[in-house]
């Protein structure tokens, strides 16, 4: 049995307790790797997205124009061309038109009629190279910096450097639908840096939100229960860690079991597009790539440091045969979200500190293999192709 004042002395600890337990929380996340930093200079862009065309879209039938090809047609190249360019066979001229748009009139294949509309919100870089002519090196390359060695992917730097404004989601997602790109998870690792700003994959063929992130719920407790419970596992931690002074990876798995519980509540909001208006949903519209776009901008605006969007599963731009078919296939895919993508941003006020990212890994020769056939398609070139920058 407690005295009055003995309850009183009791209770009055326990409300300094409860004060103390909240600012050692506040002071915990503070000391979070993931939390948001200043950075050394003032930026315009404080979020990414990438828009990765998986296997390489051919830049003379999107983006860069070549109508020399129209007398180059069908006709074995010269033996100088052969040389200066490292190409062979014979010149192929794109099958589609090309129109100027906008203010800066810019050429656009009529393969992308609705992008083409926002021509004068792009930047066409229309001189990138890479050093092998390949798809894994391609991608290594264009995420990691180097075709063989490894290094930490872009996400992972920008997490580094400036955390993520959201401590409830991965500061770097990416989405890929059903299944890995070449070079698998080697696209988001963190390398050398610590473990915890490794990007976390999902993949996004998959519709409802609870299979986004696979094992987000627990259905054995209720959350207060389980934060109980994760709050003694951290104390183990604690004790574990003192005595591993220095250990990364040991504080990316007690950081990341943090992440995990708070994606509880988070993640299944953020990956619901059913939440958005159905003139949202309609404008980005209903295919796998519209709605991983529509999650794109969801996670950006509640403050994912960075994003990438693969397009199609295994390698779909890699067009070497019947490209007059897989091309305008793949471009009516990710045409109409693409343009409804940067229509949403601009008018947010989102793309003013957003930087948006389209291509692939390599380019598309300007040539096909000779005999010219009924299905021609374009080979791997790494000599010159087209990515362009938007936000």
């Amino acid at each position: 049995m407690l005295s009055r004042r003995d309850l009183l002395q009791h209770t009055g600890m326990g409300l300094g307790t409860i004060a103390l337990a909240d600012l050692l929380a506040n002071s915990t996340q503070a000391a979070s790797p993931l939390s948001a930093k200043q950075p050394h200079f003032a930026p315009k862009a404080k979020r990414v997205l990438h828009l990765f065309m998986n296997g390489g879209p051919s830049q003379v039938d999107t983006f860069d124009p070549k109508p020399a090809l129209k007398k180059h047609h069908g006709k074995p190249l010269s033996a100088q061309l052969k040389k200066d360019r490292r190409l062979g066979g014979a010149g192929f001229a794109s099958p589609w038109k090309f129109k100027k748009h906008g203010q800066s009139g810019i050429e656009v294949s009529e393969l992308f009629p609705n992008l083409a509309q926002h021509i004068d919100d792009l930047c066409v870089i229309r001189s990138m190279v890479t050093e092998v002519p390949n798809h894994e090196p391609g991608l290594m390359m264009m995420n990691c910096g180097d075709i063989a060695q490894p290094r930490p992917c872009v996400g992972s730097w920008l997490m580094y450097g400036l955390g993520t404004e959201h401590d409830g989601l991965p500061g770097c997602v990416v989405m890929c639908p059903s299944g890995l790109p070449t070079a698998q998870s080697a696209n988001w690792r963190s390398s050398f840096l610590p473990g915890i700003y490794q990007g976390t994959y999902i993949d996004s063929q998959k519709r409802n939100p609870k299979d986004l992130v696979k094992n987000i719920h627990n259905t054995t407790m209720l959350p207060r229960q389980q934060r109980r419970q994760l709050n003694y596992i951290q104390e183990l931690n604690e004790i574990h860690r003192k005595d591993r002074p220095g250990d990364e990876q040991l504080e990316a798995r007690i950081q990341s079991l943090e992440l995990a519980f708070r994606m509880q509540r988070e993640a299944s909001e953020a990956f619901d597009v059913t939440r958005e208006p159905k003139y949202m949903r309609a404008m980005y519209g209903e295919s796998v790539h519209g709605r991983q776009l529509l999650i794109a901008r969801r996670l950006l605006e509640r403050g994912v440091r960075y994003v990438q969007v693969y397009h199609g599963s295994g390698q779909p731009w890699d067009s070497h045969n019947n490209i007059q078919r897989n091309h305008p296939r793949l471009c009516q895919q990710s045409d109409r979200p693409m343009a409804a993508l940067l229509q949403d941003l601009k008018a947010s006020g989102m793309l003013e500190d957003t930087l948006v990212i389209w291509g692939g890994e390599i380019g598309r020769t300007p040539t096909v293999q000779l005999p010219l056939t009924s299905r021609p398609g374009r080979d791997h070139h790494h000599d010159g192709f087209t990515m362009w920058l938007a936000g």
